[in-house]
């Protein structure tokens, strides 16, 4: 069973083509956020997903909308390369030390869109990267996953690091909850 997805999403703010593959492959991530791409990349390497993603934002603007689409897409194309009823392990968490920063995420794969986020950055940038819109990334993502998402920075001195920690903690905890298995982990039944 090939578990991949492909996204084109188009909006008068960005252009979003994305590709994923949940057992591996490519990366090339291009969204003209040069420390975005770095943690894009970033996620996919740690969960060992194939990622390929390409965004025109309007930039001009803020990193905004580039950011908080690139979250829906992600979701959207989790949620489609999973299907529905997946056959996988479901649950996963990680915490994930960066230097003086330590992170944590946990994760259900429950369609039942929730996140629980607390982070604290002391620089307002990473680059051209807003660190506020990392909550505004993950929240995208859980909701168009389906995903309840917790996620926590436990401390750290340094916004690289704190979201660097974060994006390797939800990656390693999806990598854990989309290992297949033989039957439903459910009993309802159903997700």
């Amino acid at each position: 069973m090939t578990r991949t997805a492909s996204i084109a999403r188009n909006t008068k703010e960005t252009q979003i083509t994305l590709n994923l593959n949940l057992d591996g492959g490519e990366i090339a991530i291009n969204t003209g956020i040069g420390f975005f791409d770095h943690m894009l990349t970033a996620f996919a390497a740690h969960g060992n997903f194939g990622l390929k993603v390409d965004i025109t934002g309007d930039l001009q603007v803020d990193t905004h909308h580039t950011v908080e689409d690139a979250g829906i897409a992600l979701g959207t194309a989790f949620r489609q390369a999973l299907g529905t009823n997946p056959q996988i392990a479901r649950f996963g968490s990680f915490f994930v030390p960066m230097d003086e920063a330590l992170a944590f995420a946990a994760v259900d794969v429950s369609n039942r869109a929730y996140l629980v986020y607390d982070a604290v950055f002391p620089e307002a940038k990473c680059g051209d990267y807003d660190t506020c819109m990392t909550y505004e990334f993950f929240t995208a993502f859980a909701n168009n996953a389906g995903l309840t998402l917790h996620m926590r920075a436990e401390y750290g001195l340094n916004s690289h690091h704190i979201t660097e920690a974060l994006f390797k903690a939800a990656a390693h905890a999806m990598r854990l909850a989309v290992v297949p298995r033989e039957a439903l982990l459910s009993t309802k039944g159903t997700l």
